[in-house]
């Protein structure tokens, strides 16, 4: 019985392994993003805090899958804006989580509060 249960622990840990470097390639480099978000910063400040613009969101601090989901959908022409269309068309999957790691380790305004469990 033991023989069975160390090929399951091992398989087990394997999953578990795999699963990880996924989620982390998944997540984007922060240091990559930094060095890829000169065009965000012309219209988003420094930080992503400072728009140019009072009706551009303030994307420092804004959670890392919502930027990427809303560059998907930039991307993909399901949201059409004159300028940030363009922009997205010409970022790739990398980018896109690259820019959403800088972007979201970055400080804001953004507040979550805490989830109150029961």
């Amino acid at each position: 019985m033991k023989a069975r249960r160390l090929p399951s622990a091992a398989a087990a840990a394997v999953v578990a392994l795999a699963a990880l470097q996924a989620q982390a390639i998944q997540r984007g480099d922060p240091q990559a993003g930094a060095e890829r978000a000169d065009e965000c910063i012309a219209c988003h400040g420094e930080g992503g805090n400072e728009p140019i613009d009072p009706t551009y969101p303030k994307i420092g601090g804004q959670h890392a899958d919502y930027l990427m989901v809303m560059l998907e959908r930039y991307r993909s022409g399901e949201i059409q804006h004159e300028i940030m269309t363009n922009i997205a068309e010409a970022l790739s999957d990398r980018e896109i989580r690259d820019l959403s790691a800088y972007f979201a380790a970055q400080d804001g305004d953004l507040h979550t509060p805490g989830r109150r469990l029961p």
